[in-house]
């Protein structure tokens, strides 16, 4: 055989090994970060519109998240916090309303405490994903009936339901602690 045909082979091997290598290395970065992000990773897929877009995005995230300051709370600050959850909860039979606001002001008061930034909502919700990409869902329900209920709009049920996804995130960010009485069941009636 002549050696230009050995080069083409040889080039064509290359080419097909770094093509397969490629697509293991994008496979990989992808696996990841919908392991890390969860729902989110499809949310801001679709957000986005193509896959390209949104994974850029939440690696936009993680840089960012990267160079917060997040720190965990001391344990004498997560016990007063899992109090005022207690007592935010136990009114909430007599005042849903109040208590939902009440504990989405909590839920910010904790972020806050912890090092994420407070400037909006949606930039919140995005440094959250980072570490939270599970319940960040829960916090953006709970958000939106928040809303509705200073309009409102908003049902009793609508309340309940949005007690049970700010305390899934509550239970994340705080921790539920040891005795505690927060648990992932339903908002006590």
């Amino acid at each position: 055989m002549d050696t230009w045909i050995w080069i083409v082979i040889i080039a064509a091997i290359v080419i097909v090994v770094a093509l397969i290598a490629w697509a293991a290395t994008r496979k990989r970065r992808t696996d990841q970060l919908r392991e890390r992000f969860g729902p989110e990773y499809d949310r801001t897929l679709s957000h986005d519109g193509s896959r390209r877009e949104g994974e850029s995005e939440l690696r936009d995230r993680m840089e960012r998240h990267d160079a917060l300051n997040i720190q965990p709370l001391n344990p004498d600050t997560a016990e007063r916090y899992r109090q005022e959850w207690r007592d935010v909860q136990a009114k909430f039979v007599d005042a849903p309303e109040d208590s939902l606001r009440r504990a989405d002001g909590l839920i910010t008061e904790v972020m806050q405490r912890r090092g994420y930034p407070m400037s909006d909502f949606e930039q919140r919700s995005a440094d959250l994903s980072v570490d939270h990409g599970q319940t960040v869902q829960d916090y953006r329900a709970a958000h939106a009936v928040s809303m509705q209920s200073s309009r409102g709009q908003a049902t009793t049920e609508d309340l309940r339901t949005a007690m049970v996804r700010y305390r899934s995130l509550f239970d994340e960010m705080v921790g539920a602690g040891e005795g505690s009485s927060i648990s992932t069941g339903e908002v006590n009636a």
